[in-house]
C-alpha cells in the first residue's frame, strides 16, 4: 500500500482543491456551524441517504429549532415525527443525548470530542462530524464513502469490516486530515466520494485523484472496497388482523426488545411459515380465516419482514390477550406506526 508522504501530500492537496473549486453538492447542513444542527443531521443521515433523510431534517429544525425544544418534547410526537425513516433506536438515542445536553450541560452542546462520543447514539464517525464542522476539531470521519475513497486510491484490499482494517483506515484518514481545514477535508471526502468516487459508475475518467490512484491504475475500481462479512437475513412472517368495531380500530404498542419497539401495530400473530393456519386466528370471534388485503415485505439490516393483512369487522369489542386500545380510525395518524403498517395505510386509502 503506497501510503508515502508524496502519495498522501497529492491526495489531501487536490482533494481540498477539487472542494473548493469544483464541489458543488448543495445540502442544508453544509457549512453549518450550529453543533444542535450538525449532530441532528448526521444522526438522520444515520444508515439513511441524504435525500431520505433531507425532509425529516428539515422537520425537525422546523418542530424542534433548539435542542431544549426537543430534550422537553413528548416522547410521542418525536417518534411521529421520524415515522417512516426507520432504525428507531436512532430516535429512541436522538431523545435520550438531547436531554443529556439540555440537563447537564444546559442546552450547549460540548466542545471536547470525548463528550461529544459519550451521548447517547454518537459513535466515533458522528463525534468526529461534529468536533470538526462545529468546532473546527482535528477528528477526520470514516464512514462508507470514505473508506471506499481511501480504498481504491492507496488500493488497499482489507476488508472494511474487519477489527484490521477499521483501524488501518481510521489511522490513514487521520494522517490525511489537513488539521488547519478539518471541517473542508471531512466535507471534501464525504461529498467526493458521494458524487465521484461512486459505488458503481465512479467519474475516473475526470478524477483528480485519477492519476495516483491505485485502483483506477490496475483496473481495480469495481473490486474495491473489500467487505468481508456476509449478513445472513432472516425471514419472518407478520399476520395482521385489523380489528373494527364500528369507527374504532384495536392497536397495541410494542413493549418487547425487538424491532419497532415503541411503535403501535395492529392485533399481530407471527408464525414460522407464510400460510396462516386456522389454528393462528386470534380469539377474536372470527369464524373463518378471512383473505389477506394486503401483502407487504420489508428488509431490515438482518430481517425480511412478509406480512399480509386481514380486515375484520366485529359487532362487539372481544376480550384479547394482552395490553392494547380502541382507537378511532381517523385518528390513527397520531400514532407511530413502523413502515410496513405505513404501506398499508398507503395502499389502501385508509385513512
Amino acid at each position: 500500500m503506497p501510503t508515502t508522504l508524496t502519495a498522501r501530500t497529492f491526495f489531501t492537496r487536490n482533494l481540498l482543491q477539487w472542494h473548493f473549486e469544483e464541489n458543488d453538492r448543495q445540502l442544508p447542513w453544509k457549512n453549518e456551524t450550529d453543533p444542535y444542527k450538525i449532530w441532528l443531521s448526521e444522526i438522520i443521515l444515520q444508515q439513511t441517504r441524504a435525500e431520505q433523510g433531507l425532509p425529516y431534517y428539515q422537520r425537525f429544525i422546523a418542530q424542534y429549532p433548539d435542542v431544549h425544544r426537543l430534550a422537553d418534547a413528548p416522547e410521542a410526537e418525536v417518534f411521529r415525527l421520524w415515522q417512516g425513516l426507520g432504525y428507531y433506536n436512532r430516535c429512541r438515542n436522538l431523545i435520550a443525548a438531547a436531554q443529556t445536553i439540555s440537563r447537564d450541560y444546559k442546552g450547549r452542546f460540548p466542545a471536547d470530542y470525548e463528550k461529544i462520543l459519550a451521548l447517547k447514539g454518537v459513535g466515533n464517525y458522528t463525534a468526529a462530524a461534529v468536533a470538526s464542522f462545529a468546532f473546527g476539531l482535528p477528528y477526520a470521519v470514516l464512514d462508507g464513502n470514505v473508506y471506499r475513497v481511501l480504498a481504491r486510491y492507496f488500493g488497499i484490499d482489507t476488508e472494511t469490516d474487519s477489527t484490521a482494517g477499521k483501524k488501518q483506515f481510521q489511522e490513514l484518514v487521520q494522517q490525511l486530515l489537513d488539521p488547519e481545514q478539518p471541517a473542508a477535508f471531512n466535507q471534501a471526502i464525504m461529498d467526493f466520494g458521494a458524487s465521484v468516487c461512486k459505488p458503481k459508475a465512479a467519474a475516473c475518467t475526470t478524477c483528480v485523484l485519477a492519476p495516483e490512484c491505485q485502483a483506477y491504475r490496475r483496473d481495480m475500481v469495481d473490486l474495491l472496497p473489500v467487505k468481508g462479512k456476509k449478513i445472513k437475513v432472516t425471514e419472518r412472517y407478520f399476520h395482521y388482523f385489523v380489528l373494527q368495531v364500528g369507527d374504532e380500530v384495536f392497536i397495541r404498542q410494542r413493549r418487547e426488545k425487538d424491532i419497532w419497539q415503541d411503535l403501535f401495530e395492529f392485533y399481530l400473530v407471527e408464525t414460522g411459515q407464510a400460510t396462516l393456519q386456522p389454528g393462528d386466528i386470534p380469539p377474536a370471534g372470527i369464524t373463518q380465516l378471512p383473505a389477506p388485503v394486503f401483502s407487504n415485505r420489508q428488509r431490515l439490516t438482518h430481517q425480511l419482514i412478509i406480512s399480509d393483512f386481514y380486515l375484520v369487522g366485529l359487532e362487539k369489542k372481544p376480550e384479547l390477550p394482552g395490553e392494547g386500545i380502541w382507537v378511532k380510525q381517523a385518528l390513527l395518524k397520531n400514532y407511530a406506526f413502523p413502515k410496513t403498517i405505513l404501506s398499508f395505510f398507503n395502499r389502501k386509502n385508509y385513512f
